[in-house]
């Protein structure tokens, strides 16, 4: 007697202990941080009125290059931002089954703290820099207009320690036996 059942699939490695709410709310703190900018320059590209005179458009090239390169940053400063979720959720310990070769297998740990430890500290000069620039800058702007920009870029300095924290106890967390 012949038997047709398919072949299991190889059980998934069992993932550690799962992360701490605290390390769960700083990770989702990483989007909701860089979120409000993100929208911000969708909202320049959707014609929304941010108290930007027209020469402060002609600099982001809207129209022009600009509806295209403005909303693509916002969209990879999301992903980053989402990436992060990785370091406390499953799929940053095991690789999801949809990927070739690697479904089902666990994660290095410096596949996912090596680039979010070069990421932190690039994101915490970028935020910190960006709204530096941002508050002083002589812009063509009304004061609300000024105002709005700086409650949505504000936020954006916590892009990279929040990720820094959350990256060294995902090293920790899978690292320690």
């Amino acid at each position: 007697m012949t038997s047709s059942a398919l072949p299991s699939a190889p059980a998934l490695p069992a993932p550690t202990a799962p992360a701490p709410l605290w390390a769960r709310r700083a990770a989702s703190a990483v989007l909701w941080a860089s979120m409000p900018s993100a929208l911000w320059r969708f909202a320049v590209v959707a014609g929304v009125p941010l108290g930007l005179a027209e020469s402060e458009y002609d600099a982001m090239l809207i129209p022009g290059w600009g509806y295209l390169v403005v909303p693509l940053l916002s969209v990879f400063q999301e992903a980053l931002a989402f990436l992060t979720l990785g370091l406390v959720r499953p799929w940053g310990e095991v690789w999801p089954r949809w990927i070739p070769h690697l479904g089902g297998r666990r994660v290095p740990v410096m596949a996912a703290t090596g680039p979010a430890a070069v990421g932190a500290p690039a994101c915490t000069v970028y935020g910190v820099l960006f709204v530096w620039t941002t508050l002083h800058a002589d812009m063509a702007i009304t004061p609300w207009g000024q105002w709005v920009m700086n409650l949505c870029y504000l936020p954006i300095i916590a892009w990279g320690p929040l990720p820094a924290v959350v990256t060294a106890h995902y090293h920790r967390r899978r690292t320690r036996p």
